[in-house]
């Protein structure tokens, strides 16, 4: 039994992503779980070999399969894998010895299926790649540009433009940081302290759009930080708080997370209006509001109601009167792609134009729950048009009025009533939001 490895780990989680359309962050986390004898500087190579290799898959497979006479495409994934890891260290990474990933590839391949014979032919390519020259930066760049789906990258460059898709492109990061939300924003200062203190090699600096946001890199397994247990931080991206802080819940007030998934940005809203507001939260599984609730316990907020609601088709058993409605809905996820870079490689086309068509449905649906002079914020994790500003086009018909944001920290970025959030300006996930009133007296 092979002893796990940051090089392993990479490869087993490319290859869940080959042969099953894995996400990629998910299946790091789940093999990251399972190799707890890795050390952290261990951790953090596997997380940079994974979302490295996904960034330049394509071009990496070209390039082996240069030195591969009968093609891959009879390989097994696990194959296929170990020998894009070690191309993406042979050909990217400078600090890695070559001849460390092509021995440690090899070995690994020797123990698959195909043994000894596969393990001669993979000794046999990766040889011949190390003897290639190395790409430059303009090189690489190109060659992440190529390696993403066009129909995605044409979309991408619609919505934003050509030099702003570069930037996301090219500019996805291989071993992006993870986010704490700190629950007391005024206590960040101490946590960044603890946090450096727990993990010397780790890095933790404050997020630059929340107020709440800790940014952490090198920190090994987040979950055993001081801190967590007590309830005071949660892991959470730091766009993604900004998206609960614009809708400015305040003391008091009764607010609707309409599409709650995990309950991150119901945590906040919760916290926002106090205890004497509510918040409800909404999800259309089931299950995910019963996990909510057990998460939302470990930081002692309570949820007024939770309520199955399949926004699709109505309202279900929510009742109006809401000051507040966030509808961070489900979409493309494009905004992610610095830590979901196997969305890069797929076609996305039918899929925005379905997502398209839920998105209006629940921003419709919801509208209708919001009080008069109450407000709700669109939100999605995705750069395209298509899920931002075309959703939107006929909110007035929704008796939905454009308004400022009311949450402090998202005005101060916005201009006017919208605002898009992009990685290499604000060192977030991408983000389309937009800020409504509800008409009437």
């Amino acid at each position: 039994m092979l002893v796990p490895t940051a090089r392993g780990v990479a490869a087993s989680v490319l290859a869940r992503v080959i042969a099953d359309k894995a996400f990629a962050s998910a299946a790091l986390d789940a093999e990251l779980e399972r190799a707890v004898q890795l050390e952290s500087r261990d951790r953090a190579l596997a997380t940079e070999l994974t979302y490295g290799t996904l960034r330049l898959f394509p071009w990496l497979d070209d390039r082996i399969a240069r030195h591969a006479s009968r093609g891959l495409d009879g390989l097994e994934p696990i194959v296929r894998a170990h020998l894009a890891v070690a191309a993406y260290q042979v050909l990217v990474l400078t600090r890695v010895p070559a001849f460390a990933a092509v021995n440690e590839a090899v070995s690994a391949i020797r123990a698959t299926r195909g043994g000894a014979k596969v393990a001669g032919f993979a000794n046999a390519v990766l040889r011949k790649l190390t003897a290639e020259k190395r790409p430059t930066e303009e090189e690489l760049a190109e060659a992440s540009l190529a390696s993403v789906d066009p129909s995605l990258h044409a979309a991408i460059v619609r919505a934003i433009g050509a030099e702003a898709a570069r930037a996301l492109l090219v500019g996805i990061d291989s071993s992006p940081a993870l986010g704490l939300r700190i629950e007391d924003a005024a206590t960040r200062d101490e946590w960044l302290a603890r946090f450096a203190e727990a993990r010397p090699n780790g890095t933790f600096v404050a997020g630059k759009v929340s107020p709440h946001a800790v940014l952490a890199r090198g920190a090994g397994k987040l979950l055993d930080l001081p801190g967590h247990d007590e309830g005071a931080w949660t892991p959470q991206e730091e766009g993604s708080q900004l998206v609960a802080l614009a809708l400015g819940a305040s003391a008091g007030e009764t607010v609707l997370d309409a599409c709650a998934g995990r309950g991150n940005k119901t945590g906040l809203l919760g916290r926002a209006v106090g205890p004497g507001g509510a918040v409800d939260a909404a999800d259309v599984h089931p299950k995910k509001l019963d996990r909510l609730v057990r998460e939302l316990a470990r930081i002692a907020i309570v949820p007024r109601r939770t309520l199955a609601i399949d926004w699709s088709r109505g309202t279900g058993d929510a009742v109006a009167g809401y000051d507040g409605i966030l509808v961070d809905a489900p979409c493309s996820g494009t905004g992610t792609l610095r830590r979901r870079p196997e969305l890069a490689l797929r076609r996305v086309a039918t899929d925005i134009a379905e997502l398209a068509v839920l998105q209006r449905g629940i921003l419709r649906h919801a509208a209708t729950l919001v009080k008069p002079g109450g407000r709700l914020v669109y939100a999605v994790c995705s750069v395209l048009r298509e899920e931002a500003e075309e959703v939107i086009a006929d909110a007035g018909e929704l008796g939905l009025e454009p308004a400022p944001f009311a949450g402090a920290a998202a005005r101060d970025l916005a201009q006017g009533h919208t605002l898009r959030l992009l990685p290499s300006e604000h060192g977030t996930d991408g983000y389309f939001l937009a800020s409504f009133v509800r008409l009437g007296s």
